[in-house]
């Protein structure tokens, strides 16, 4: 039997066949095709000439300036990520100056500020880090039931503070809620807008596939390809609904499903006659490759396909967002100032050749411009445990700090200087000394640190003859509570793909004392 490819294409979700009796959010946009598509990726630096063209039309960048911007956001991406784990407690967020090239990096130290400039950043001192903020943010979303005329609030890195968006007739309601919530006045700005926020579906789109819904079919899009299948919204499809082709045949069935709540993601397991391939449908008669998903910074340049309106470019404005949805709220959602409409819904957002998310929702059109949220994807893969299919090209890699682009400063590990120990390869080390059997420490310094989704990884260099265990913890519900561990004898080395949040490791001497080295990274 013949094997259909999965292409990343732009998605639509639409009620057919029988009557639904609800509204239903499109999944993920790739689309089956028979792989006719040519892939453009010879542009301007490797980048695709539609996608450049794209930036060209909504940013104004020519070919060489585009390119430039997407490497920039490439490397400051990685560079961000061990930042966020060398400064811990100090770190309060990173972004791209309006400028498009100058990564700026909040912290709450002058130490760190200095780890900051020599890793190529500019340091930027605040008083608020970004685990206080986001703790902030989680008493917002804690009260979410009585947000009245609020569509939603975020972390501004930039400013240092909570943003509250509330319709006009509500921004009173905005400073009492946070209030009430427990969220002191000179945290937070009210943003006033009219804009509603919905998710995107519509009856329109190509490349269709279905599944059924209460005794109905809905007509959904496909996301990102991922190893056994794909990746796509979560608003279409609770788990155990099979999905079907677009030429009708047996397909899949949605093996993951979270909306609203946490998280807007699913994952479809396909079956044998189905290929997931690591392109993204651009309407246009050609396939956009995708290489790898390096998490790209607040501020840098962003597009996204769909099958209504094709393709867009703009700007990351912030992460961390919840949306206020008539479905329910939905968290941790990056929110951009891109357009979308009707039959976007669940395509796919990339920064270069890097995938960042699919499509949730968002408010306005194409006409008049918008703001569109997605779902990062480093998230639902971490959270499903997929790996991506990727085109094996530059940048296939997750994650990690990367060259810094030419003309930039180089970026020499941030933190400590590395210790001549097996485990020195790694940009942020640590060391400490354990003087009794049972003793333990946490690192780094005894705090903790910020991490975007991706994978952990950690080595250490343990004395001659003792037996220390190395602990990574995750801070759930106000506790940290152990997600990975590695013990035994001799030194110990670690790897483990997780969701985002706030993380320590903890040293524990089982037997034996001594001092020891801990290198460790988010990629």
């Amino acid at each position: 039997m013949q094997r259909r490819s999965i292409a990343v294409a732009a998605a639509v979700v639409a009620a057919t066949g029988a009557a639904v009796a609800f509204t239903l959010p499109s999944l993920a946009g790739t689309t089956p095709t028979g792989g006719s598509g040519a892939t453009r990726a010879n542009g301007t630096g490797g980048v695709s000439p539609d996608l450049l063209a794209a930036m060209k039309r909504d940013l104004g960048l020519d070919g060489d300036q585009a390119a430039a911007r997407l490497k920039r956001a490439k490397w400051a991406g990685g560079v961000s990520a061990t930042l966020a784990a060398s400064t811990g407690d100090n770190f309060g967020g990173s972004w791209i100056a309006s400028d498009g090239t100058t990564l700026k990096v909040a912290v709450t130290d002058a130490d760190a500020a200095a780890a900051v400039k020599a890793a190529g950043a500019v340091p930027v001192l605040v008083k608020r880090s970004e685990a206080q903020l986001d703790a902030a943010k989680a008493k917002l979303d804690a009260k979410v039931r009585s947000a009245t005329g609020l569509t939603g609030w975020y972390v501004d890195a930039p400013t240092n503070k909570l943003v509250v968006v509330a319709q006009p007739d509500a921004k009173t309601d905005a400073q009492t809620f946070a209030r009430q919530a427990g969220v002191s006045a000179g945290w937070i700005t009210v943003k006033v807008s009219n804009r509603q926020p919905k998710p995107l579906f519509d009856a329109r789109g190509a490349d269709p596939y279905f599944i059924s819904v209460d005794g109905g079919t809905a007509r959904c899009s496909i996301g990102f390809s991922v190893e056994g299948g794909f990746v796509t919204a979560g608003h279409c499809g609770a788990s155990g609904t099979t999905t079907t082709g677009f030429n009708n045949e047996a397909q899949g069935v949605v093996k993951a499903s979270v909306f609203p709540g946490n998280a807007d993601m699913g994952f479809v397991e396909v079956n044998g006659d189905w290929t997931p391939r690591p392109v993204v449908n651009d309407f246009k008669g050609n396939e956009l490759p995708v290489a790898g998903s390096t998490e790209a910074p607040v501020g840098a340049a962003v597009c996204r396909s769909g099958s209504t309106t094709g393709t867009f470019c703009g700007t990351i404005l912030a992460k961390n967002q919840t949306v206020r949805y008539p479905e329910g709220a939905v968290t941790g959602l990056t929110r951009t100032d891109v357009c979308a409409e009707g039959g976007d819904s669940g395509g796919p957002w990339l920064s270069g050749d890097q995938a960042q998310g699919v499509t949730s929702g968002g408010s306005g059109d194409c006409t008049v411009g918008g703001e569109t949220f997605f779902q990062p994807v480093n998230e639902i893969l971490a959270e499903n445990n997929l790996t991506l299919v990727t085109s094996g090209g530059a940048g296939a890699e997750q994650g990690g700090a990367t060259a810094a682009p030419s003309g930039a400063a180089e970026a020499p590990p941030a933190g400590e200087a590395p210790a001549d120990n097996a485990c020195g390869d790694l940009p942020v080390q640590r060391s400490g000394a354990l003087s009794k059997a049972g003793s333990a420490q946490a690192q780094p310094s005894g705090g903790a640190f910020r991490a975007r989704a991706g994978q952990h990884v950690a080595c250490l260099d343990a004395p001659e003859g003792a037996d220390f265990d190395l602990v990574l913890q995750m801070l759930t519900n106000g506790r940290f509570t152990t997600v990975a561990q590695a013990t035994g004898e001799g030194d110990k080395t670690l790897s483990v793909n997780l969701r985002s949040g706030t993380f320590r490791y903890v040293v524990v001497a089982t037997s034996g004392t001594g001092d020891y080295s801990l290198g460790f990274n988010v990629r």
